[in-house]
């Protein structure tokens, strides 16, 4: 385990005026494609394990690096720089299968107030979990391995809480969409039958990632994106590998309905202020 202190993640980045012209360009490519000029949810990763703010590599708890032991503090940075959601992950849940930081999300979504719009996961596998973190006043939770396995809950979940509410994961590795925070040893499903099932109960929101990518930096998965959104059936979050203000419009430019960054915030390598600015230049 390493223990990050030397570096602050809000760290400015400079940008040369070739960059800012790429992005108009991106920008310009990006109003062409029709369908593509909805609203862009940016989310910011706090990822919870024994009430510190971490980073996995490729869901790896044995590659963990620990960037913060105050969550309340990291999340209250984050949305300084006008980043209008926090993916917030409790790690700990997920591995165990049922949630063991309600508490602290609670105190997250307590201290931002009305500023605070959370999308909260981890261990989410039954109604009473659900009804749990939303109560908590997360604005929507998302379900994964649970909803993999009876894909009939989703439809429950939906039913009971809105389709804005509740999102599912759909979390990838070698085409297979699987759970157990991929721990491994499971079979998992064909990402995109996963994806027209759970569309069938309701679902209009995924959340996408893909594990061979996460926590590495070197870039989305345009291949898997793509195709999960042509599919047609609801919004797609891109996860994993993102890095750069590029990799953000180059998953825009699919179509993806929004993005989630993680490590690259904490290592310095994304200014999540300037991403929002240069995301609204293409509004």
């Amino acid at each position: 385990m390493l223990i990050v202190t030397s570096r602050s993640f809000l760290s400015t980045v400079s940008s040369s005026f070739a960059f800012k012209s790429a992005i108009v360009v991106a920008c310009y490519h990006d109003r062409r494609k029709e369908g593509t000029l909805s609203t862009f949810e940016l989310l910011a990763a706090i990822d919870l394990r024994d009430g510190k703010v971490v980073r996995l590599v490729q869901g790896e708890f044995a590659r963990e690096t620990v960037y913060g032991d105050d969550p309340i503090a990291t999340a209250a940075k984050l949305l300084e720089t006008g980043v209008p959601w926090l993916h917030i992950v409790d790690l700990d849940g997920a591995r165990a299968g049922a949630p063991r930081q309600t508490r602290l999300l609670g105190d997250i979504v307590a201290a931002l107030g009305r500023e605070a719009r959370c999308q909260v996961a981890g261990g989410l596998r039954t109604e009473a979990a659900v009804e749990a973190a939303l109560e908590t006043g997360a604005a929507r939770v998302v379900v994964g391995t649970a909803v993999l396995e009876q894909p009939s809950l989703a439809g429950r979940l939906v039913e009971r809480w809105g389709v804005e509410r509740i999102g599912c994961a759909i979390d990838v590795r070698d085409g297979m969409a699987v759970g157990y925070a991929w721990q491994g040893g499971e079979s998992g499903y064909r990402a995109e039958d996963s994806v027209h099932v759970l569309a069938a109960t309701g679902v209009r929101r995924f959340v996408v990632t893909s594990i061979e990518r996460d926590g590495l930096m070197g870039g989305p998965d345009l291949g898997l994106l793509e195709r999960l959104v042509r599919l047609d059936a609801g919004a797609v979050i891109a996860s994993g590998g993102i890095a750069s203000i590029d990799h953000l419009l180059a998953v825009r430019g699919l179509g993806c309905a929004g993005a989630v960054v993680g490590r690259a915030i904490y290592e310095g390598r994304l200014e999540l202020a300037d991403a929002v600015r240069e995301l609204a230049v293409c509004t």
